[in-house]
């Protein structure tokens, strides 16, 4: 998901970096994992409209399979579903179930093994306030029709329950089925492959699809509305892109990209795209960017519309290639909890600048990164719900997005600082490793840690303690005093930023820098690892100048750069 707001004392005098990060290391992070007693194994979802009233009359087979044999009760999330029938499946054997706040618990016809597959179907009625939304058609002033009425779902963070029982957590995964019924005319988007367009004698037509491939019901979706289709493909694999009539254009000018942007990170990441279609649809009111829907985003006609402007076409490009990247970064695999949720995140906000490297060349790349990094530190100034990118604020579900430039800005340009300390060949090997591995599950920081490390060979566990684990970022002042008897630059490197209950007192900063004389330039690296340190170079003349982290290696960090002074250094 793609969000479109844009900005969204010195303790003691030496610290060393190990000192600084052994409490954090020390300190047992919460665990945000959920509890499960069952596997889902398979959703068949069923959805009719009653528009006028915005209900939604569901039918929802459950499979699953228990974790521990003495299985007899089912527990899902249920939030305001009225059921009218539960029964088990192929028997038709009426099950007792009762509901609370969230869930309803079904209690089975008799105490089942792990190795048995149960199977349960629920009716039911729901007027939801979240998950599904019927959206107005609108006209223009001579009454002819902009777009017709639409239904639409939004399921992340914790949305599904709100119009289908189900485990609604990101750690389980099944595959499904949906039959969703509509007007005559219209068309219906859902997720995986349309296997049949059925009329019925009232005259709707239910649409059939099938996804056989496992994934979270945070991503199972539909779309109802009046649309043109504008058909692509890149290999077998189609595109469709689902526009207003008489919008042709706007969509070939938001997608015209989308098959360069398979390729390439099909290239970047050795993994082929993992399903058979894929499907960009507009959709009114939309809060956010984009939703990586599996094979079938949703994405605001605002935002889309914006492809239509010169001023706009970029931002549509991130749009773009930002959902795309989700179907590797959080469809294939896909954060275990929500306090997760920046490998998710993290990696499509990255693979937009990937993708602007590939198409538009390095400085593009990174004037993308710098600007992410400085959205969240602008953020990170006055944010009030502030948290390191595992976001130990998670079990606040609500609050999820409160603070999403930490999770979508810093991510990217956290992920791009990983690439540049193992190595672009590394990083990628190591990309790589990570998926394969983690094919159509689900994934940790700690699952990430270890394919980077196997890819590079080195010992990562700093680098995740101080970006991943911790948070806000290094402020750094650095004071030049140019010794001209000696013929000696020194830079004193303070560290300045606060630390609190999640910002270390010490960064560890590998800061490249280049002193410029004259023309002439000379690469060093300050080793930053303590609150204040002292470095000396001998030069042949006062310097005319210093460049601070030329490559943006480290763009998560603010820098006060002192102008030279003449005299003599102080003493370490």
């Amino acid at each position: 998901m793609k969000f479109t707001r844009r900005f969204s004392c010195i303790v003691q005098a030496v610290i060393i970096f190990v000192a600084a990060f052994s409490a954090i290391a020390q300190t047992p992070r919460p665990n945000f994992n959920r509890p499960q007693t069952f596997d889902a194994q398979h959703y068949v979802i069923r959805a009719s409209f009653d528009r006028t009233n915005k209900k939604v009359f569901g039918d929802t087979t459950v499979s699953l399979k228990p974790l521990s044999n003495g299985f007899t009760t089912v527990e899902l999330d249920a939030t305001d579903l009225d059921f009218q029938s539960v029964r088990m499946e192929p028997s038709g054997v009426e099950l007792k179930h009762k509901t609370s706040p969230g869930k309803v618990v079904v209690t089975l016809d008799r105490v089942y093994g792990k190795d048995e597959l149960v199977t349960i179907r629920l009716k039911y009625a729901a007027t939801p306030k979240k998950g599904v939304y019927f959206v107005a058609g609108q006209n223009d002033s001579r009454g002819s029709e902009i777009r017709s009425s639409q239904i639409w779902t939004q399921g992340e963070p914790d949305e599904a329950r709100h119009w289908f029982p189900s485990f609604d957590f990101p750690s389980d995964k099944a595959t499904t089925e949906q039959f969703i019924t509509a007007e005559r005319g219209e068309t219906v988007i859902g997720n995986g492959e349309l296997i049949e367009k059925v009329a019925n004698t009232d005259g709707s037509e239910t649409w059939h699809y099938r996804m056989p491939v496992p994934l979270p019901v945070y991503l199972v979706s539909f779309i109802v509305g009046k649309y043109v289709k504008l058909e692509d493909k890149y290999k077998n694999i189609p595109l469709g892109y689902y526009i207003y009539p008489g919008r042709e254009q706007t969509a070939r000018n938001a997608y015209s990209d989308t098959v360069a942007m398979m390729k390439y990170f099909e290239e970047q990441t050795g993994v082929d795209f993992p399903y058979n279609k894929y499907d960009q649809t507009v959709v009114a009111g939309f809060e956010f960017g984009g939703m990586e829907n599996i094979t079938a985003t949703t994405m605001a006609d605002t935002f889309i519309f914006l492809a239509d402007t010169e001023f706009g076409r970029g931002e549509v490009l991130d749009l773009v290639s930002h959902e795309l990247a989700h179907s590797w970064f959080g469809n294939l695999v896909t954060c275990r909890n929500w306090a997760e949720l920046w490998l998710n995140e993290g990696f499509a906000t990255y693979l937009e600048a990937v993708f602007r490297e590939h198409k538009y060349g390095r400085e593009d790349y990174l004037r993308k990164v710098r600007l992410d990094a400085g959205e969240f530190i602008i953020d990170d100034s006055i944010n009030r719900k502030r948290h390191p990118l595992y976001n130990l604020r998670a079990d606040r579900v609500s609050e999820l997005f409160d603070n999403a430039s930490t999770t979508y800005h810093k991510g990217g340009a956290v992920i791009h600082t990983l690439r540049e300390q193992i190595g672009t060949q590394a990083f990628w090997r190591g990309v790589n490793i990570y998926l394969n591995r983690h094919k159509f599950g689900s994934v940790e920081s700690t699952d990430l840690r270890k394919a980077m490390e196997e890819a590079s060979g080195e010992n990562l566990g700093w680098f995740f303690d101080q970006w991943v684990y911790s948070g806000g970022l290094p402020k750094l002042s650095i004071r030049q005093i140019y010794n001209a008897k000696a013929k000696t630059l020194t830079l004193v490197t303070m560290q300045n930023q606060k630390p609190d209950v999640i910002t270390p007192a010490v960064f560890r900063v590998p800061l490249e820098i280049v002193i410029e004389n004259s023309g002439a330039r000379k690469a060093e690296e300050l080793k930053i690892t303590k609150r204040r340190q002292i470095f000396t170079f001998k030069v042949t003349a006062k310097p005319t100048g210093l460049v601070v982290d030329p490559e943006l290696k480290i763009p998560v960090k603010r820098v006060d750069l002192r102008p030279i002074e003449l005299g003599v250094a102080p003493r370490g």
